[in-house]
């Protein structure tokens, strides 16, 4: 099947160019093509962000050209880079039936193909994620190829180390210039998985948006703005089809909290510093290979995102957030007065094979859908260039809205057509945050009317309507969930959701630095942690699926003798200690001691805060003080103990078989932690081996009060907690009442 060229969208090239024509005659330029994903314009230097720091990407811009309105014809992975590969829109390579999914004859050519039969070597290293024809074979297609994903992002390397994805990626295209024959010119694709999240893996911050590891702790200094469109407001504007999708849902796995929506963020411009300072090494070996005076650099994006605006995650709709991405394009064979500029023309993923082609001197096919972006490079934006784009989504369409329309200079029209064709109209002069929706409004229905005209032209030249939606539309989660943890969660008749199968390790983590370190493994149905005794620090297994607030959990424990464990919750990632380090509180389990069996326990922070038997409040500065007991049992070892950790808001509450170990009221607000990740661990000390089984929580609301001081006051003869660690020998405990004066006046 082939797809008419849409002549109302797109302008014909024809197939004699003459910029091609002297091309030939001239050295053919190579060509690097950087492609991250899921990136904003507004997560470059060069873009106007004053905080992220991207000095070899802003370099590349002040010596070619940066495009402010450089868009994606369909917000997604796979189909964007299927368009970049064939040439054609998501409509046009795939079927009214199944559009996802490229046709045979679609993908037969790529651009690559063409650029080899115009004498080009072409590399390909990183992410694939297209969806081809079961016969297809990435390697008929490039002359070296291999695909390198994420999940996980850090690769275990010969010497045992870990890589993350982003620097393998860059080794093989160091390898590949080392490797290039001299007099023959060459294409090089490097298509990063960053800064994708790793869904899998919800931990904030290393978990969610891993980094390179050199770049740990960087950007901890700051403080990044809110969303610019994070108003609650405008979520609520939103129709309800576009607050029930899995923009919603992720938008509770990284950014609903001010807390998490830093540490990740943070992570997510570790993740771009990390691509600039990889394109730095690159661009460094391009050099010493004498390469880089006849490369053309080119650094784009698969789709933008929503970065909690709108209060949205991911991308896939219409809005600016989505559409948008960065490009920039420097060709280094320029004089100094085409280099360092920037241009308004409406940039499309779609021109790009049409520019690599160009640049080969090649035929551009007359297939293609896009245009060579090479005129405005080399000079400025030709007359006839094109005033309006087409955008459209599809994909994952049971579960993500479907759209098509137009967007020009002026106005953007869309319509969601298995959503009784809502339709939206934005001024995007008068308001460029797109907050207003005009399709109502009777002074613009002949607007509506003509660009409504115009998309449905323009769909049908491309291929036509889809097929109507064969599976009903599944929601993805509620607006505002009572528990943002049970987001995409399986909650059984009792609210409990089962985090631990008793087969697998599936769902929880614990990569670690040391190559050696392998501490877990499923026995008999349990989770089971061992260790000989040689431990220098303690590891962990932590949950992935999401963070914890508030909750009731419930497990079965068994520790051998001599054995020391943990429940750690609300948890913090430290990437500084380790890849599987966690701290925070903790639920002890330890098969010796009954006074620490039980009791609560702050890792790497203000830790033992309640020892077993006791009921303490923790005082607004930090300090615990015991306000009432309860008897001490022993749980002999090597048997399995029922453990339960009740926490609502700042009162946590542990058992262990029914019996109360500890009873807490945290008031310290600069300590205290409301949300965070959960874990169990494997301590140093004695050989041991530690089993969990039947693990099951159930999340509580999230909006549960917090307790307040002046509800919960400490009596003067209060004590306070024995702290861990050797003491004097003549310690005792302060007590309350007798507090510093400056202390009591806090």
């Amino acid at each position: 099947m082939r797809v008419a060229f849409p002549a109302m969208l797109f302008v014909l090239i024809a197939v004699t160019n003459v910029l091609a024509e002297d091309s030939k005659d001239a050295k053919q330029p190579n060509i690097v093509f950087f492609f991250t994903d899921d990136q904003t314009t507004s997560t470059l230097g060069c873009y106007g962000n004053g905080q992220i720091q991207t000095p070899n990407i802003d370099a590349i811009a002040a010596r070619g050209t940066r495009f402010e309105n450089a868009f994606v014809s369909q917000s997604i992975c796979w189909v964007s880079r299927t368009t970049i590969l064939t040439g054609l829109t998501g409509r046009s390579y795939g079927t009214a039936a199944n559009p996802e999914f490229a046709r045979a004859d679609a993908v037969e050519t790529l651009y690559t193909d063409v650029l080899r039969d115009n004498g080009y070597r072409t590399g390909y290293f990183g992410k694939w994620h297209a969806k081809m024809p079961k016969e297809f074979q990435r390697e008929d297609h490039f002359d070296e190829v291999e695909v390198i994903g994420r999940n996980p992002y850090y690769k275990r390397q010969a010497d045992g180390t870990l890589r993350h994805e982003t620097d393998v990626i860059v080794d093989r295209g160091i390898d590949f210039v080392k490797s290039q024959p001299k007099d023959k010119p060459f294409a090089l694709n490097m298509w990063f998985n960053a800064c994708h999240a790793e869904d899998s893996d919800r931990r904030p911050g290393i978990g969610h948006f891993p980094w390179p590891r050199e770049l740990d702790g960087m950007y901890d200094d700051i403080t990044i703005p809110s969303p610019r469109l994070g108003d609650p407001a405008i979520f609520e504007a939103l129709p309800d089809f576009l607050k029930t999708t899995i923009n919603r849902e992720r938008f509770f796995w990284r950014w609903n909290t001010d807390a998490k929506y830093q540490t990740n963020m943070r992570a997510y411009y570790r993740m771009v510093t990390g691509i600039d300072r990889a394109i730095g090494r690159f661009m460094d070996a391009l050099d010493e290979a004498g390469l880089a005076e006849n490369t053309i650099v080119v650094y784009t994006a698969d789709n933008g995102y929503y970065m909690g605006n709108r209060g949205l995650a991911g991308k896939w709709s219409h809005y600016e957030e989505a559409l948008r991405v960065p490009m920039i394009i420097a060709d280094p064979r320029l004089p100094a007065s085409q280099q360092g500029k920037t241009t308004d023309a409406m940039a499309l993923n779609l021109d790009l094979p049409s520019t690599f082609v160009d640049w080969a001197g090649g035929e551009i096919p007359n297939r293609y859908q896009g245009r060579s972006l090479r005129p405005i490079v080399e000079d400025a934006k030709p007359t006839d260039w094109r005033s309006e784009t087409f955008h459209e989504h599809f994909a994952v369409r049971n579960r993500i809205p479907a759209f098509e329309g137009l967007r020009n200079e002026k106005y953007k029209y869309v319509r969601y057509f298995d959503d009784g064709n809502h339709e939206f109209l934005h001024d995007l002069v008068n308001d460029p945050d797109e907050l207003v929706n005009l399709a109502p409004d009777p002074d613009h229905a002949e607007t509506l009317t003509a660009m409504r005209n115009r998309t449905t032209a323009v769909v049908a030249e491309l291929g036509g309507p889809l097929d109507p939606l064969a599976d009903p539309f599944t929601d993805s989660t509620v607006p505002h969930p009572e528990a943002a943890a049970n987001v995409g969660a399986k909650v059984d008749k009792d609210g409990f959701v089962r985090i631990f199968d008793g087969k697998s390790l599936r769902g929880w983590t614990s990569l670690s630095d040391s190559p050696d370190a392998d501490y877990w493994s499923v026995e008999d149905g349990a989770m089971t942690g061992k260790t000989d005794g040689s431990l220098k620090m303690n590891h962990f297994i932590t949950w992935e699926q999401s963070t914890v607030q508030n909750f009731d959990l419930r497990v079965k424990v068994k520790v051998t003798a001599g054995g020391n464990s943990g429940l750690q919750y609300r948890g913090t990632s430290r990437s500084d200690m380790g890849l599987d380090v966690v701290t925070g509180y903790q639920c002890d389990v330890v098969a010796d001691n009954p006074n620490y069996n039980g009791m609560l326990y702050e890792e790497k922070g203000r830790r033992i805060l309640s020892h077993t038997g006791q009921k303490v409040i923790v005082d607004v500065d930090g300090s615990p003080w015991i306000v009432g007991d309860f008897p001490v049992k022993s749980f002999e070892a090597d048997q399995w103990h029922d453990y339960r950790v009740l926490v609502e808001g700042n009162h946590h509450r542990h058992w262990i078989d029914g019996h109360p170990t500890a009873d807490l009221i945290d008031l310290d607000v600069n300590g205290r932690s409301l949300e965070g990740v959960l874990a169990v661990q494997v301590h140093v000390g004695p050989a041991m081996k530690i089993q969990y089984k039947d693990f099951m929580i159930k999340h509580l609301p999230d909006d549960l009060p917090l307790m307040q001081a002046a509800d919960h006051p400490i009596s003067d003869d209060a004590v306070g907690v024995k702290p861990q660690g050797k003491l004097p020998k003549n310690w005792t405990p302060p007590i309350y009442g007798e507090r510093l004066p400056t202390a009591a006046a806090n």
